[in-house]
């Protein structure tokens, strides 16, 4: 898995610019097949996206999906866009969170009537919870003036199917309304592409802005002034997902590596105790008639010193909580941390130089902690040996 990419897919040219406006230096990305994507990272923050066009219909969206997931192996994958709504609760600008996605189009026709046999797929639960917690936290959606009231997240069923629907009377209208009154939203591809990510093991979102009503107030005028806001608003709620669940790996991919950290500094500890005789002094050990200081983390190379970096940054946290480091301290000291971690990702001289910089302004911040200061003080030095 890509542990800092998620690939969102969007169906229209419009709603693929909307999320592309989020994104830093999107480079071209070729798949072997034709099919193109960009890849770039979302502003602000070190949360690479990949970004990719199905155009209309599930079918469509389920091929590019697949080959997206294959591709890129990505945290998550979002489809974004816009939607119809069904029912008054979801109001033109809100942003529609599917909970669970129906097939509609799945049906027996019998002599009394079309009987509905949906296929349904359900929210993987940790994406369910996030995009929970960002609306009650609602600060996510662009503060753009004269667009009115903020737009909300709206949580529930996103009905799928093959056509586009625009009337309240007609025949189909009446009958999706009938078998699938939970559903907030319908739209054309989420079915495709939920099934491509139950088929493939991964993590799917469907976030969609509502653009219209689907029920015959449909107009060209409208279109042009709603189709843009919600877009916007569904890639502004999509941005900071992405960004949130790459931060879920990232903190997942710390908490592991601080427990192997651990467990191997108590290995040692153990293996000295039973080994050698100890005396008083701190980080150190004798052995044979040797005394030696505990000199740091090995560092060998880019991945090694993420790893450090990563681990310290738990470290900051536990400080944090604990009040050691006031709120403020901290922020500056977890950006100063990011900046370093993605420099050293680099092998140049100048990624060596930018994350050296970035831990000497580190140890500026703490430099009141003496134990954190020598906790950081080698990862320095591994810095400035990069290059």
């Amino acid at each position: 898995m890509s542990k800092d990419l998620v690939v969102i897919l969007t169906a229209l040219n419009l709603e693929y610019q909307a999320v592309r406006r989020k994104l830093t230096a999107p480079q071209l990305h070729r798949h072997e097949r034709g099919t193109r994507f960009e890849v770039g990272t979302v502003q602000g923050t070190s949360c690479r996206v990949a970004l990719g066009l199905t155009n209309k219909g599930n079918h469509s969206a389920a091929v590019i999906a697949e080959r997206a997931m294959q591709e890129f192996s990505p945290v998550a994958v979002l489809f974004v866009g816009v939607a119809g709504a069904l029912w008054e609760s979801a109001r033109l600008g809100d942003v529609v969170m599917a909970t669970h996605v129906y097939a509609y189009h799945g049906g027996t026709s019998e002599d009394d009537g079309l009987k509905a046999r949906p296929r349904a797929w359900e929210a993987a639960h940790g994406i369910s919870q996030l995009g929970a917690h960002l609306a009650r936290v609602n600060d996510w959606a662009d503060d753009t003036p004269g667009h009115g009231r903020a737009p909300q997240v709206r949580f529930g069923a996103i009905a799928a199917g093959e056509v586009v629907q625009n009337s309240k009377i007609s025949a189909e209208a009446r009958w999706i309304r009938q078998h699938y009154n939970d559903a907030l939203a319908i739209e054309m591809e989420a079915a495709g592409v939920a099934q491509a990510g139950h088929l493939n093991g991964a993590p799917v979102a469907i976030i969609r802005g509502i653009s219209d009503r689907a029920d015959g107030t449909k107009s060209s005028a409208k279109d042009r002034n709603w189709q843009p806001r919600a877009a916007a608003n569904a890639a502004a709620f999509a941005a900071r997902l992405a960004v949130e669940l790459v931060g879920e790996q990232e903190q997942i991919a710390m908490s592991q590596a601080d427990r192997a950290h651990t467990a191997g500094g108590l290995e040692e500890q153990v293996s000295n105790t039973a080994h050698n005789s100890t005396v008083g002094i701190m980080a150190g050990s004798v052995r044979e008639s040797s005394v030696h200081l505990n000199a740091g983390p090995k560092v060998t190379g880019p991945a090694e010193l993420v790893a450090e970096l990563d681990g310290f940054r738990e470290h900051l946290k536990r400080h944090h909580v604990e009040g050691t480091l006031d709120d403020d301290t901290c922020r500056e000291a977890l950006a100063e941390l990011r900046s370093a971690r993605q420099a050293a990702g680099g092998e140049t001289p100048e990624s060596s130089m930018k994350a050296t910089m970035a831990l000497k302004r580190l140890r500026g911040l703490i430099a009141e902690f003496p134990e954190m200061v020598a906790r950081l003080a080698p990862l320095v030095v591994a810095a400035g040996d990069l290059s």
